[in-house]
């Protein structure tokens, strides 16, 4: 049970607090792979690099720092919960990250809404609704936008879109868009809690006495 415990948890062999240069460790591998994830994602959108840009870049550091977990041989629940963070924050840096570059260079035009569609009920606060519209010279507009498309919105009505001017960000509506910094904000809880997963795992790699190799036959 102890062996599976160790397994499973890491040996953590240490009495009292836990060891700072581990405590450092850990603190500077999550904030590293969280620093990574996110920057990797900024990066693409700002440059128009799609493999980046969709989170793929993030998804190879997160699995760089679970190398790294494997490497020092933490234990195998703590591996796993933080595969788990770094994926999550690496599926939702994406969005953050279109928000942070229309924050920094993007410009508000009036749109006319052509057409309303109900979009999913599961949407976070309640129904979602989709407004295709077109911009003041007439061309359609590729996305669809529901931010800003209520349910009292109707065809001819204008509502406010951002647009990149280095088009590299697909437009999205106006309202409820705010700072750069408030783009990347919304990533905090993902942070912290990669960070502080990796702590845990780090520190309870703590090993005093050498791995068990299995009896040697005598010489």
């Amino acid at each position: 049970m102890v062996r599976l415990r160790s397994t499973v948890w890491g040996p953590a062999e240490f009495v009292g607090p836990p060891p700072l240069r581990l405590t450092v460790r850990g603190i500077l591998a999550g904030c590293s792979a969280a620093v990574a994830i996110i920057g990797s994602a900024v990066a693409g959108a700002w440059y128009g690099i799609p493999g980046l840009a969709a989170g793929e870049g993030g998804l190879v550091c997160a699995a760089v720092l679970v190398l790294y977990l494997c490497g020092v041989r933490a234990g195998r629940a703590l591996i796993g919960a933080v595969a788990v963070l770094a994926v999550g924050l690496a599926l939702q840096t994406p969005q953050a990250a279109a928000g942070f570059v229309l924050a920094e260079r993007g410009r508000a035009e009036p749109v006319e809404v052509t057409s309303v569609e109900s979009a999913s009920v599961d949407a976070p606060g309640g129904r979602r609704y989709l407004c295709s519209v077109i911009d003041r010279d007439g061309v359609p507009v590729k996305v669809r936008i529901w931010r800003g498309c209520e349910r009292t919105t109707r065809p001819g009505d204008a509502i406010t879109v951002v647009y990149d001017v280095e088009g590299r960000v697909p437009p999205r509506g106006a309202e409820g868009t705010g700072s750069a910094l408030d783009a990347l904000s919304r990533l905090g809880g993902w942070v912290a809690g990669l960070v502080s997963a990796s702590v845990v795992a780090v520190v309870r790699s703590c090993r005093l006495s050498a791995p068990d190799l299995g009896s040697r036959p005598a010489p």
